[in-house]
């Protein structure tokens, strides 16, 4: 061996007759998977270790799952986990290894255990829960209410998914005729991606609601795809985003089995999408129902306030014709006191005003002229007005003066 050399199949031969003779049996390994994917029945996947304190990867490896074997193993997997194998699931493999002279080597595995699988998910889904109550935010969904009349819906969905059309078509054609107004917003609603696709969906509604109050909430829905594809509404990231979104959020993801975080926080959770369209013509319908009682019972009040009032009039208008006699009679009497008191008032003025013409008559007979010119008082006059200053006149004016027998003129000629 040692003076020749080994061909390179020689040599891989070699590695695989020492890994099947110092590794013959089977093994349970734990890992995470770092990429799972299907091909022609095959599952290959990439698995990983990481340090516990840096999270630096310490490991790595390639394994397969035969077709024969996983169709076996792949759907009993699905079923007791509700979950694909998908990228940073923990995993507890059945594995032997196998190195092929041309492929290189792998491990095959054998055998899936759920329960491992499921125990790690819940202890995720728990610190996740444990972390969003610690923040203060799991229970703030809860805390919003759906308003009475919830007609503009921003719904967050895969254009093309069947529970998609369903939800709408309910809305539109709903036995009460309601009107409802839904606008998309496309996501990923499956896969890896969901995460990411769904908070740029409520980071797009949150933009428009901001510029302008356009949605009374937002339903996140899924329908159409597998059951067992919901990893992605289990995130923290996702969690936080509809915990603290402002407006009620209702989700309908289309699993009844169990319910994943974002169902937790969100205000509002349905089974289905259909099951969120009935929950909005519900609500509408039992609004209207509250108006149609408000309305019958506001009607019901007038109708015997009107009543009562009618009758009150009734009686009023029975006793007007009474009413009106002692009325008038009352003031009949109050006029004739008051035209009694009128009229005596009257004479006592008109005695009083008889008493002062009498009075200024005698005094304006005193004052009369001709009085003064009889006693031997004398007017001058200048042009008809009386003088009584000489500086009145100058030399050449004509004046007249009266006596009580008559009228003298005088020119004069010196001041």
């Amino acid at each position: 061996m040692e003076n020749r050399h080994l061909s390179l199949y020689e040599l891989n031969s070699l590695v695989r007759e020492t890994l099947e003779y110092e590794l013959p049996d089977e093994y349970w390994v734990e890992a995470e998977l770092s990429e799972a994917r299907e091909v022609g029945g095959h599952c290959y996947m990439e698995l990983i270790q990481k340090d516990e304190h840096s999270n630096t990867p310490v490991a790595k490896a390639s394994a397969k799952c035969w077709r024969n074997t996983w169709m076996l193993i792949g759907p009993h997997f699905e079923r007791i986990t509700g979950q694909r194998l998908h990228a940073g699931m923990k995993v507890l493999l059945q594995v032997s290894a196998q190195f092929h002279e041309n492929y290189g080597f792998s491990w095959i595995v054998s055998d899936i255990d759920p329960t491992y699988t499921v125990g790690d998910m819940a202890r995720k889904r728990q610190e996740i829960i444990r972390q969003l109550k610690e923040e203060g935010v799991f229970d703030l969904q809860k805390e919003l209410h759906i308003p009475m009349f919830a007609q503009h819906i921003a719904v967050i969905s895969s254009a093309n998914a069947a529970g998609y059309g369903d939800f709408c078509n309910q809305l539109a054609n709903n036995d009460y005729g309601f009107q409802f107004y839904t606008q998309l917003f496309p996501a990923i609603m499956q896969g890896e991606q969901v995460e990411q696709s769904v908070i740029a969906a409520l980071n797009q509604i949150y933009e428009i609601q901001a510029k302008k109050p356009s949605f009374d909430l937002v339903v996140i829905i899924r329908g159409g795809g597998a059951t067992s594809d919901l990893s992605g509404f289990d995130t923290l990231a996702l969690a936080e985003n509809v915990a603290n979104f402002p407006l009620p959020v209702i989700t309908g993801i289309g699993h009844e089995r169990d319910e994943s975080i974002l169902d937790m926080i969100s205000c509002v959770r349905v089974k289905t999408p259909t099951a969120a369209a009935a929950f909005l013509i519900d609500n509408l319908a039992a609004v209207y129902e509250r108006l149609e009682n408000a309305r019958t019972a506001i009607a019901h009040h007038v109708s015997r306030a009107l009543d009562a009032e009618q009758q009150r009039l009734s009686v009023i208008s029975g006793k007007i014709p009474m009413l009106f006699s002692v009325v008038k009679t009352r003031e009949n009497a109050r006029l004739d006191r008051l035209f009694t008191a009128f009229s005596s008032q009257m004479r006592e003025r008109i005695a009083e005003a008889r008493h002062r013409l009498l009075f200024i008559e005698e005094r304006t007979k005193a004052l009369d002229p001709a009085l003064l010119l009889k006693r031997g008082y004398s007017i001058t006059l200048h042009q008809g007005k009386v003088v009584r200053d000489p500086k009145q006149l100058k030399a050449g004016d004509e004046i007249e003066t009266r006596v009580e027998k008559g009228t003298i003129k005088s020119r004069i000629e010196e001041i």
